[in-house]
């Protein structure tokens, strides 16, 4: 992880104080922006290798930012930082395209695990996704469990393949949407906790505990295909 480059956005001097000289502690390069404005030209510029994005910065915002950065075609991680209890700022984020979000106050040993996780999975597209007993083979579309296929339904299997796709990542239910049943589709957000519940019946060891398919409260869902998460949200 050594020599990685994070572009920490954040108008605050403590936390980015804080956050960075934990990061550079432990061999990270850290460019901090203190106002939306530095931070767009900054992020723009794609030097670094994930974005911390405060969403309430000075001069840009940080929906701004990370709207002008997803519709230049950077796919560069963004992990936004939101006040808590804000899940209206995590919604709209995520639906702008960050990757995930860490609400304030943190911790710091959360949040560096939540950076790590995103740089070890960038640039990787495996074809094979493995959890608990289970693959995914993303190209063939098939589900295994122990060897025999699992019968799922073409949106359960596209689903899947969806959350496979996007590890780690928190996805607000719009999103899975748009990138599961298409954004012409005449469904609502509760067709995706419908098919959620189907499929967590047919692929976690205990549905109503799911170490998989993990909800995040009031805003969607994320997949750990380890079973673990950073500062769990549901």
């Amino acid at each position: 992880m050594s020599g990685q480059r994070v572009l920490l956005i954040e108008d605050e001097p403590a936390i980015a104080r804080g956050v960075s000289d934990a990061l550079r502690g432990r061999g990270f390069e850290v460019e901090v922006a203190s106002d939306g404005e530095h931070g767009l030209d900054a992020a723009l510029a794609c030097r670094a290798d994930l974005i911390l994005l405060d969403v309430m910065l000075p001069k840009v915002n940080g929906y701004e930012i990370c709207r002008a950065v997803r519709a230049q075609g950077i796919e560069v991680p963004v992990v936004m930082l939101t006040a808590r209890g804000r899940e209206q700022d995590v919604i709209l984020g995520l639906n702008l395209g960050a990757d995930d979000y860490v609400t304030k106050p943190f911790r710091l040993e959360e949040l560096i695990a939540r950076i790590r996780a995103f740089l070890r999975r960038r640039n990787q597209t495996p074809t094979v996704v493995r959890f608990g007993p289970c693959e995914i083979d993303v190209r063939a579309r098939r589900v295994l469990r122990d060897g025999a296929e699992i019968e799922l339904t073409a949106k359960e299997r596209e689903l899947l393949v969806y959350f496979a796709s996007r590890p780690g990542c928190a996805l607000s239910r719009d999103v899975i949407l748009n990138a599961v049943w298409g954004s012409g589709a005449f469904v609502t957000p509760r067709s995706v906790d419908r098919c959620v519940a189907t499929l967590r019946a047919k692929v976690e060891p205990n549905p109503p505990d799911p170490l998989y398919i993990r909800t995040i409260r009031d805003v969607g869902y994320r997949f750990e295909p380890d079973g673990t998460s950073a500062g769990a949200d549901d």
